[in-house]
């Protein structure tokens, strides 16, 4: 009992193996086959396709507009990193004015300040000048005074005389280098 290829290959009609089917089933088979490869072939595929494609151009288009929105940004934080760099420059150029509006201030207040010094030096001097001029006048009428004092009680007396000149003298030239 020992079955060849030949026989298997080739069926009786008494012994057919049932692992092989039959040509009937194996033609309407490849027909079934042929037309629904043909469907898929001419309708479904190309849904598949255009499905695909439309979702490729929907990433593409999002992406171009990630892109553009990225550029856009881009561009914005570079008119704002500009926008600040002219604002710190304006700040730094508003801080400058100040100190340099401020220097002049001081120099205009330390120019005041030595002019009133002056000023009050100045009256000083001459308050000095009229109480020590005033001082003379006092003294040189006390001492006229004096010397008329002097002079009654020491009338005969020419050294008496001569030492009130010559204390008037020397106040004189006193009075005259101040």
């Amino acid at each position: 009992m020992t079955i060849g290829i030949h026989e298997l290959l080739m069926p009786t009609s008494a012994s057919a193996n049932p692992l092989i089917p039959a040509v009937a089933d194996i033609v309407w088979s490849a027909v079934v086959f042929a037309i629904l490869l043909v469907f898929f072939w001419l309708k479904v595929l190309p849904n598949f396709k255009k499905n695909i494609d439309a979702r490729t151009e929907a990433i593409e288009g999002r992406l171009a507009q990630a892109e553009k929105a990225q550029a856009e940004a881009a561009a914005k934080t570079a008119n704002i990193e500009a926008e600040q760099a002219e604002a710190r420059a304006e700040a730094a150029q508003i801080r400058e004015s100040a100190r340099a509006e401020g220097a002049a201030i001081l120099a205009e207040l330390k120019e005041q300040a030595s002019l009133e010094a002056a000023r009050m030096t100045e009256t000083a001097k001459k308050q000095i000048e009229a109480e020590r001029q005033s001082a003379i006048i006092s003294l040189r009428a006390e001492v006229d005074l004096a010397s008329s004092v002097v002079a009654q009680n020491l009338k005969e007396d020419k050294n008496a005389s001569s030492i009130v000149s010559g204390f008037l003298a020397d106040l004189e030239k006193d009075s005259k280098k101040n």
